[in-house]
């Protein structure tokens, strides 16, 4: 038994976890089974992951989402029966939404009974190669217990057994760690279902625009804005372990970097320095936080300790050279970043020390907001040929660009903890119902250019920024 930490911006308390023993076949379940289950041995061991035993990987799980199965978790009755249902819900549309998976249609359901072992032979006649099934019992008080398991339908072995205990508020936070136990399991990579999204929410009319600090699950629910507009916000990045923000605030109009603690929301500014601070990120280790400060008609990039002190500058703004958007490479080796030293925005790396400069952006158009993916494989920026903008990605060194969406205006890509998907802001020409600014939403594509998706936001949304996975 051991305990999964909570999240300071829920007020979630830890979750305790329990690995459950492998279900075993008595007489009863062999018939309950059918004689197929006779050649495949008496013990539902934790067999190998369905990647492996049904050769899934996820370039085939782009071409083929895996067919999977969610019947509604067995409840007792009332509340514990809606939360088996509830949780069963947001597991679908987690897996869904990844354009990995295809939940089958519960209509199509030959048996949904709760007995320990599945009939396999009834998913199996349906097309399912996964199955979840799984049980909420109420602890007493405001506590509840999930346990489900992860099936693999073609060889009769279960996969996973995980029971988790919980007050009933973390139902939402225990359905998407169940779905990134089935992503992992299934695919071999971690998932990244339960993290959050930091952005910012915009309102009012684009000439006099509201910019509030915005943080919501990824999948756009518990949103809950965080400051209240009073001062424009701007560029929000989270901490790497902490429940910590860093973001450009412009309070008492003087644009400066601002850290917010999520769980106390306190505010604090990080030093008081001449010109501007800008684009802030934190390093790998959350130590120290680069950003941008402007320097005469210049800004260069320095680096400062989270806990105070002196800033270390990084590069160098003479010649009125606007060096912007670092961020560090996710061994903390390497810092990309845009500049206009060369006549025109392109983006660069250099060394996290600051020497070694090398531009590697040689594409048409200028490009701008260089983010390093978790994976350290990939460069994600924002490009602008023309009158057009679009999000791509390229290796470190510059080579195998490619262009992932393309639109009249999208910018500022953030990756997802596992670097599997990019999320973005798009605005478009068409105006909003006040008929007075033009619209903007956060969207989300896989690495690949498949599987954009828009996010549903109360009010228009920009500057996203993916949050790790929980310690």
């Amino acid at each position: 038994m051991n305990s999964i930490p909570g999240q300071a911006a829920h007020g979630d308390a830890a979750i305790t976890r329990t690995d459950l023993p492998p279900r075993y076949f008595g007489r009863r379940s062999l018939v309950a089974a059918g004689a197929g289950l006779l050649a495949g041995g008496g013990l539902i061991l934790p067999g190998r992951a369905l990647a492996q035993s049904a050769e899934i990987t996820v370039d085939r799980a782009r071409a083929e989402p895996i067919p999977i199965a969610i019947p509604n978790l067995v409840g007792a009755g009332g509340e514990t029966a809606q939360l088996g249902r509830d949780i069963a819900g947001v597991i679908t549309n987690n897996l869904a939404r990844s354009g990995l998976f295809r939940a089958i249609d519960r209509a199509a359901f030959v048996s949904q009974g709760a007995g320990d072992v599945p009939n396999f032979a009834n998913w199996k006649v349906i097309g399912a190669q996964a199955l979840v099934t799984g049980k909420v019992d109420s602890q007493g008080g405001d506590r509840v217990r999930v346990e489900f398991r992860l099936w693999d339908i073609l060889p009769q072995t279960q996969i996973q057994g995980t029971a988790y205990t919980a007050t009933t508020s973390n139902w939402r936070r225990i359905a998407h760690i169940i779905s990134d136990v089935i992503y992992e399991r299934l695919l071999g990579e971690k998932g990244y279902f339960d993290t959050r999204v930091v952005y910012i929410a915009g309102s009012g009319p684009r000439d006099r625009r509201v910019k509030r600090l915005a943080i919501m699950d990824q999948d756009g629910e518990n949103n809950r804005f965080l400051t209240d507009g009073s001062a424009l916000a701007l560029s929000p990045r989270f901490h790497p372990t902490r429940d910590q923000i860093a973001y450009m605030s412009y309070v008492n109009n003087r644009p400066r970097v601002y850290t917010f603690d999520l769980g106390s929301g306190r505010q604090q500014m990080l030093g008081n320095f001449e010109g501007i601070t800008l684009s802030p990120r934190y390093s790998p280790d959350g130590n120290s936080i680069i950003m941008a400060q402007t320097r005469g008609a210049g800004s260069e990039i320095v680096q400062i300790p989270v806990a105070g002190g002196a800033p270390r500058r990084l590069t160098d703004a003479g010649g009125g050279a606007i060096d912007v958007s670092p961020c560090f490479s996710p061994d903390g080796q390497q810092i990309v970043f845009e500049s206009d030293r060369g006549g025109e925005q392109q983006l660069y790396v250099m060394s996290a020390s600051g020497g070694g400069v090398k531009r590697i952006s040689f594409g048409q158009g200028r490009y701008a907001t260089p983010v390093w993916s978790p994976r350290g494989d990939l460069i994600a920026f924002t490009r602008m040929t023309g009158g057009s903008f679009a999000i791509g990605v390229m290796r470190p060194d510059g080579s195998g660009e490619r262009i992932l969406s393309e639109s009249f205006y999208v910018e500022g890509p953030t990756f997802a903890p596992n670097g599997r998907v990019i999320m973005f802001w798009r605005e478009t020409p068409a105006r909003d119902a006040r008929g007075s600014g033009f619209s903007s939403r956060l969207v989300s594509i896989d690495i690949t250019g498949f599987n954009e998706r828009q996010m549903t936001t109360p009010t228009d949304a920009s500057d996203p920024a993916w949050s790790p996975l929980p310690a």
